[in-house]
């Protein structure tokens, strides 16, 4: 099963909210998904992004490939850094 990290698009018109979470790669956007791991509000000033560290980083390591947005959301965040820290930490 291909497990993707994605935004799952909440709120009201013209105000959207969107939660990170963990979902089947075939399910549709806001369809069914495994986990919840954070959320992400563009429209305030400065835009907040809230991640649960341990969780992304757990599905991480399970093999769950981030969406390109996600993945800059957790560059922003400093989560890429941190798995790509105990990647290397594992491999030596």
């Amino acid at each position: 099963m291909a497990v993707r990290i994605r935004l799952r698009r909440m709120g009201a018109k013209k105000a959207p909210f969107y939660r990170l979470v963990v979902a089947d790669a075939r399910m549709p956007r806001d369809g069914r998904f495994i986990d919840t791991i954070g959320y992400y509000n563009p429209t305030t000033d400065p835009a907040v992004i809230k991640v649960d560290e341990e969780k992304a980083l757990d599905w991480l390591g399970k093999g769950a490939q981030p969406s390109e947005t996600v993945r800059s959301l957790f560059r922003k965040a400093g989560i890429m850094e941190k798995f790509a820290e105990l990647k290397n930490k594992k491999q030596a």
